[in-house]
């Protein structure tokens, strides 16, 4: 028997859990001044040249992307997973434009495959939410229907559950 007690491994994630929580807004927080930094930097750069080039408003794109992706995280906790994909695609974009003219067509080909590819799982990422959105309407309308509040589990139903955790299954 030991003389110490530790907490419970629950008790202890529970405590540290605002640590995650303001650090995580405190990154996106210097991610979102920076990327506002070094677009207003590209913006002088822009106007000291007195040229503006299709890369460079590619980039600013990107930028706005970024700050979007901050934004959202902000409203929802959480990063849409096209969004990342989405300024993946602007940026090999951007390469193109950049290194069209000096670039192996094939080089070329190969990131305009990418991006196809890319947009591809953009599609596949929208569709999965959607589709567990639907699903989720229709579920709390069945739930309504039949009166059942959120977290009810039918006899059984929550031990099966445990117990397919316990065994290494995963519901889907």
């Amino acid at each position: 028997m030991s003389l110490f007690k530790l907490p419970k491994r629950e008790k202890i994630d529970k405590s540290l859990h605002w640590t995650t929580f303001y650090s995580e807004k405190f990154l996106l927080a210097i991610i979102g001044i920076l990327t506002l930094f070094a677009a207003g930097m590209d913006i002088v750069g822009m106007a000291l040249r007195f040229k503006v080039e299709l890369a460079d408003l590619f980039l600013l794109f990107i930028y706005a992307e970024i700050i979007g992706m901050v934004g959202a995280f902000y409203i929802s906790n959480r990063i849409p997973v096209t969004l990342p994909i989405i300024i993946a695609m602007t940026a090999l974009c951007r390469l193109i434009v950049l290194h069209s003219k000096d670039a192996d067509p094939l080089v070329l080909v190969a990131e305009a495959g990418a991006i196809v590819l890319l947009a591809g799982a953009a599609y596949v990422m929208s569709m999965k939410d959607k589709l567990s959105l639907m699903k989720k309407a229709e579920r709390e309308a069945d739930d309504k229907k039949l009166k059942i509040k959120p977290g009810f589990h039918a006899p059984g139903e929550k031990e099966n559950e445990e117990k397919g955790v316990r065994e290494g299954f995963f519901k889907s």
